[in-house]
């Protein structure tokens, strides 16, 4: 009998082994595919002259020199104000709160919040930031709506980061006689810190494919702005993926979208291997 079962066991094993493959297969192919296709597409229309300069129809000249500028305004300011705050509010509910209930309601506010489609947000923050705060169709505007899009997101995987830490760690740091915050930042926040960065690259991908949101709140004007220009109010811009959405589907010119669709990706990838690279280095600079 237990032969059979031992038997019977092995053989659904097998099977399942055979469909973890093979879903793990039919993704890596499509995600290579998806890639390769854009790649293919995009980039024998890349140039230095369209990276380096902007649109103009006097000059009948195609750029995305404002748009990237803009993208990297974005992502910059979203995360400078988004990691201190979800970060903290994630070590805070995880570490100092008590209030189990109130817990559970702001965890489940947060599951909440990261569903709601962005479009939304969108018509949320032209309400809030673009009318009530007269901050106008700005990057400033765009970014803050941003901001609270991708805080839920940098919260729930910090949260849950941290909760894999164990609670010996924490035990025996305190018994050695450190005290909380530093037993926070020596011992815990080191050993959460890959899923922390993973929830930094999540927000960061919504925030560079986010077009939605920022049709509504950051414009799409095609000027080169500086960093300065790009936090005062009134100065609207476009960031890459509303660049692809009006070549893609206002103009109909789609060799320019897959030039901007595999500028994308390569930033995408640049950003991610950055945090994975900062991340190594967090947490040797941790465990020493």
């Amino acid at each position: 009998m237990q032969d059979k079962i031992s038997t019977k066991r092995k053989v659904k094993c097998a099977i399942l082994n055979i469909f973890t493959y093979l879903s793990a297969g039919v993704i890596c192919l499509i995600l290579l595919g998806l890639t390769g296709y854009i790649l293919y597409r995009g980039l024998p229309h890349i140039s230095l002259e369209f990276l380096t300069s902007k649109p103009s129809l006097i000059h009948e000249t195609v750029g995305i020199l404002p748009n990237i500028l803009n993208t990297v305004y974005i992502i910059l300011i979203t995360i400078v104000i988004t990691l201190p705050i979800g970060i903290g509010a994630a070590i805070y509910l995880n570490e100092y709160a008590e209030n189990k209930r109130v817990i559970r309601i702001i965890e489940l506010a947060t599951e909440t919040l990261s569903g709601i489609p962005s479009i939304i947000y969108g018509l949320v923050g032209m309400l809030i930031f673009v009318q009530f705060f007269s901050l106008g169709t700005s990057l400033l505007a765009g970014s803050l709506t941003l901001v609270i899009m991708t805080l839920p997101t940098v919260i729930r995987t910090t949260q849950e980061s941290l909760k894999t830490v164990p609670q010996g760690y924490r035990e025996g740091s305190l018994a050695l006689g450190a005290g909380k915050w530093y037993m926070i930042r020596t011992v815990v926040l080191p050993s959460a810190i890959d899923g922390i960065v993973t929830g930094c690259i999540l927000s960061v991908g919504r925030i560079v494919g986010e077009s939605a949101a920022l049709l509504f709140t950051a414009g799409m004007a095609n000027e080169v702005l500086g960093i300065l220009d790009a936090v005062k109010p009134g100065n609207a811009g476009s960031s890459l993926t509303v660049a692809l959405y009006m070549y893609a589907k206002e103009r109909g010119e789609f060799e320019i979208a897959f030039a901007i669709a595999a500028i994308l990706l390569s930033l995408t990838f640049v950003i991610n291997m950055s945090a994975k690279l900062t991340a190594k280095i967090l947490k040797k600079k941790g465990a020493n």
